[in-house]
């Protein structure tokens, strides 16, 4: 096994999104479970494009499905900490994106967890890939790491 890669700073993100802490979310253990990191990862990466225009998950002729994902932990969270999402997209192709996301505890600069995970932009009724449109990869595109 490798050398484990050391966790990224918030500079290294694009947007950022604030989650509160559950209850709920801590298990046995006493920290945060570990699937409520890829809800965290889903929640701040589609209000995001919901916000910009770029998701009606309602109307929309066109929706997106997680393909891939993964996540690396750094430092354990816990209720009542507050968590800041960072967001940046390593990879925009004709119809699939690569989101990086890093959960920040509180005011920390390092991130907690950072995670990634795969979207594909597909026809709501066939579940088939399309091109992204115009207005979605506008959105998109600013969040790129390297253009």
């Amino acid at each position: 096994m490798g050398e484990r890669a050391k966790p990224g700073d918030r500079s290294a993100y694009k947007v950022f999104r604030t989650i509160d802490l559950r209850w709920s979310d801590n298990d046995i253990y006493g920290h945060m479970n570990n699937v409520v990191h890829y809800s965290m990862f889903d929640t701040a990466v589609n209000a995001f494009l919901i916000e910009n225009g770029a998701l009606d998950m309602r109307g929309g002729s066109e929706v997106f499905l997680v393909v891939e994902t993964g996540c690396r932990y750094h430092a354990e969270m816990a209720f009542p900490d507050r968590v800041t999402a960072g967001i940046r997209v390593a990879k925009l192709g004709n119809s699939s994106v690569r989101y990086e996301i890093g959960l920040f505890r509180n005011d920390e600069d390092i991130a907690s967890a950072e995670g990634f995970f795969v979207h594909v932009n597909v026809d709501r009724y066939s579940r088939r890939p399309v091109p992204f449109g115009g207005k979605v990869r506008g959105v998109l595109e600013p969040l790129l790491t390297q253009p």
